[in-house]
């Protein structure tokens, strides 16, 4: 294992390229967050973090986390990290072409639900939002593998699994 040295110039400018990345996937600018945060984040000094000219603590990065509703880890570069992940870019992991069975799911009326069943598919897409780096925190493309694993977590057929989404209006039209 590799120790990194958290004040090192390098990791923190990696640092703050995960902060920016987050940030902007999530569609705010750095005066949003200001705002959205009641000052608790400066537009100044969260540039100054994301430019990597100011180290951030461990119990302030742990508060941006939940501001930005993203585990910690995820604020913080990978080892295997040799360049900063785009993470407005879809990979080909994210990626669902139309008609191969997938679809979008609208998180922000997952998260307004509030039900065992609900529970259960956040935390499903929760797992895949963590997988693919993606917390932009609105929609949610699932492709066919995904969606047979939520039909077997609500205890139905993959077509029922689809209708039942759109009956709880989750199901956004691609």
């Amino acid at each position: 294992m590799n120790d990194v040295d958290a004040a090192d110039p390098t990791y923190a400018a990696k640092v703050g390229s995960r902060l920016r990345a987050i940030r902007k996937q999530k569609g705010l600018s750095l005066q949003d967050v200001e705002a959205s945060s009641q000052q608790e984040f400066k537009a100044s000094v969260l540039g100054a973090y994301e430019r990597g000219e100011r180290a951030i603590s461990v119990p302030r990065l742990a508060r941006l986390a939940r501001f930005y509703h993203v585990p910690v880890d995820q604020l913080l570069p990978h080892e295997a990290e040799d360049e900063v992940i785009d993470l407005d870019r879809p990979t080909s992991e994210s990626r669902t072409a139309d008609g191969d069975g997938g679809i979008t799911i609208d998180l922000v009326k997952l998260e307004a639900l509030q039900n065992e069943e609900s529970t259960l598919l956040g935390r499903y897409l929760g797992m895949i939002q963590v997988q693919r780096g993606d917390f932009n925190g609105r929609v949610l493309t699932v492709r066919r593998d995904d969606l047979r694993a939520i039909a077997c977590l609500l205890e139905l057929t993959p077509d029922t699994a689809k209708r039942r989404l759109e009956d709880l209006g989750l199901r956004l039209p691609r």
